[in-house]
């Protein structure tokens, strides 16, 4: 047989695969749908039920004018509904259910709309006066512990044991202050106790918070748990001894990043190519990246020079100053106040830089010192009937955490 025939036989036994495939996998989600006897409320077995999704173009008008609904009609039911069902916030792509009467005629009954995974809008249409409502599907929280030792980064660590990928993100927040993500290694142990969403006791919705964790962090194990001092009222997290993990700057300006080059009194540039001091920090990142300013203060300067680029340079206070340099687009101007972790730049290579990164600068009383090294102020700790509670309300919690992690 030519080489031309069999090449035309493969790519049309290819596409009838794939068209097989999509039947197939349609077919099954359909049954899937049938299998449901009831929903939202309602049963099914009393309805002829169709399944779709907004589509590009498509109005909750257009879509129930098709159910034989006319358009003085389709106004009237727009104009009884808005003020539970505004139409106009339906979206693309969004399901939605019509129960239609099982008679020949299709009646629309009622029209169903989920804007998300839990929250539904109703509009029954079976009497003459309208009705339309907002419900929610129940949902119920469910706790979880995990532990070990670390096999590769923490997402991935996560992702291994089948955990939404929010909870890295909510991880590093909480520990901003006290660990550096990127100086954990593999063995590292750790221990995580969370709660998690289901929708109608079966369908994951994602991590609901974090109640207690643990990470070995350069040899020591460095605890956090949630707790709502009398004073404040506001949840922060707090170490095992009542030391909270919000210290008075940052560890880093850049999540997810690495160190390139650190303080040094003597390096070779890697572009002038001569030896002399580097007094920062080089944190590589993607063109883009945010930069955040490790502690709260007011922007002291901002600018370009040829060595530093685009920079900014933050008062923190009578004692400490910072600088972030080679931004390829600054996002703060000079005299504006600044919040800890607050974006003021984006990662470029601006100024004298091999490649996208930001050279973090850091003066105590007006000299310049290597951040890393440097003992930093911490935040306050807590004491008397607070931190008696505090220890009684984390002691089955910590236990949980040691026994996963065979502290």
């Amino acid at each position: 047989m030519p080489i031309k025939k069999i090449t035309l036989l493969l790519l049309l036994l290819v596409l009838v695969f794939s068209c097989t495939q999509k039947q197939e996998n349609a077919t099954d989600l359909q049954e899937q749908k049938k299998t449901k006897k009831s929903e939202f409320g309602f049963l099914y077995s009393e309805f002829n039920v169709v399944h779709d999704t907004i589509k590009s173009g498509d109005t909750f008008g257009s879509i129930i004018q098709k159910q034989n609904i006319g358009n003085k009609e389709v106004y009237d039911i727009i104009e009884k509904v808005k003020d539970t069902f505004d139409v106009r916030t339906m979206r693309f792509n969004k399901p939605y259910v019509l129960l239609r009467s099982k008679h020949k005629k299709n009646k629309l009954q009622v029209f169903i709309y989920q804007p998300d995974a839990v929250n539904y809008y109703v509009v029954d249409l079976r009497d003459t006066a309208v009705v339309a409502y907002k419900k929610a599907k129940p949902i119920r929280i469910k706790r979880r512990t995990i532990g070990g030792v670390l096999k590769s980064s923490l997402s991935e660590t996560l992702e291994s044991a089948k955990v939404e990928g929010a909870l890295a993100s909510k991880i590093t927040k909480i520990y901003a202050w006290s660990i550096d993500f990127f100086k954990l290694k593999k063995g590292d142990r750790f221990a995580l106790t969370f709660t998690e969403r289901y929708i109608n006791d079966t369908i994951y919705d994602g991590v609901d918070s974090l109640e207690a964790a643990f990470f070995e962090y350069k040899g020591k194990i460095v605890y956090a748990f949630p707790y709502a001092t009398n004073r404040s009222g506001k949840i922060e997290y707090y170490d095992d001894e009542g030391k909270t993990l919000k210290n008075f700057f940052l560890k880093t300006p850049i999540k997810f990043s690495r160190i390139t080059s650190r303080y040094s009194s003597n390096r070779l540039h890697p572009v002038q190519g001569i030896w002399k001091a580097h007094k920062g920090t080089d944190y590589a990142a993607p063109y883009g990246t945010p930069i955040t300013t490790t502690a709260a203060g007011v922007v002291e300067q901002t600018g370009f020079t040829t060595g530093n680029g685009n920079f900014v340079k933050v008062k923190h206070n009578g004692t400490y100053s910072t600088q972030y340099l080679h931004m390829s687009k600054i996002l703060v101007r000079r005299g504006q106040h600044v919040n800890q972790g607050q974006i003021i730049g984006r990662v470029g290579s601006t100024g004298l830089a091999t490649g996208p990164h930001v050279c973090y600068r850091f003066w105590k009383n007006g000299v310049q010192v290597d951040a890393l090294r440097l003992k930093l102020p911490t935040g306050e700790s807590m004491s008397g009937s607070s931190k008696q509670r505090f220890l009684q309300q984390i002691e089955p919690l910590k236990h949980q955490l040691d026994s996963v992690a065979n502290l």
